[in-house]
């Protein structure tokens, strides 16, 4: 614990839990959008599982450090292309993503298809919906832990940086849940902004890397719009 005590290690266990709540934006802008589908007594603790296990997958990653390390080894080529087990999960998570953001923004397109899945049985629907939530947080993980290891080499800071980010996400998460589902159009634009995640995390895995920072910068400046377009509505 000595570290904490230390300039450098106050200084990167911050820097580091900045960078992790800022990586879990598209995280919790997914578990808001698909918990907000279930009934509202449940939500909460959809909410609070979902983020939960993140937690978990990330503390046992980081744990495993060196199987992580081994994870970034190639494991096969196409034409000269060489791919790792980090890339194929990178690509599978952005397909996925793309397919259920899709699907979303079809469902609020057609009322009529999303009435009928609300006649599902609530606990099918909770259980589909945090496998759903778990496969993500896998995903977003891999993400996580390789800007945490490529931060600082003390695993007490950045198992403690994600612990921070992640209370940081489950004490907003009912806030920014709420607040999408009030705005349709709110709700459009996270989906959008997750199929552009979708599409990084495939790009990252075909080893194309767009930083993320130019797509937060395109959906903050986005969200600034709407707001500003949703108080003109309200003074109207």
């Amino acid at each position: 614990m000595e570290v904490f005590f230390t300039a450098e290690g106050l200084i990167s266990l911050l820097t580091l839990s900045l960078l992790e709540i800022v990586l879990g934006i598209d995280n919790i802008i997914f578990i808001s959008l698909l918990t907000n589908k279930l009934p509202e007594k449940s939500r909460p603790k959809a909410r609070f599982l979902g983020i939960s296990l993140a937690l978990v997958f990330r503390v046992i990653m980081l744990l495993g450090i060196t199987w992580i390390i081994r994870f970034t080894d190639p494991l096969f080529s196409i034409f000269g292309q060489e791919f790792t087990g980090r890339d194929i999960v990178l690509i599978i998570g952005g397909l996925f993503l793309l397919a259920k953001s899709t699907s979303e923004i079809h469902e609020k397109m057609d009322p009529q298809k999303e009435k009928g899945k609300v006649k599902k049985s609530v606990s099918k629907s909770f259980v589909s919906i945090i496998i759903q939530i778990g496969l993500l947080d896998i995903v977003f993980s891999f993400d996580s832990i390789l800007t945490a290891i490529g931060m600082t080499e003390d695993v007490v800071i950045m198992i403690t940086a994600v612990i921070i980010s992640l209370i940081v996400m489950l004490i907003f998460s009912n806030r920014i849940a709420n607040f999408i589902e009030k705005y349709p159009s709110l709700q459009v634009l996270a989906l959008s902004f997750l199929i552009l995640i979708g599409f990084v995390l495939i790009a990252d895995g075909l080893h194309s890397h767009i930083p993320k920072g130019y797509i937060y910068v395109a959906v903050a400046f986005s969200l600034i719009v709407e707001v500003i377009n949703i108080k003109s509505r309200k003074n109207s």
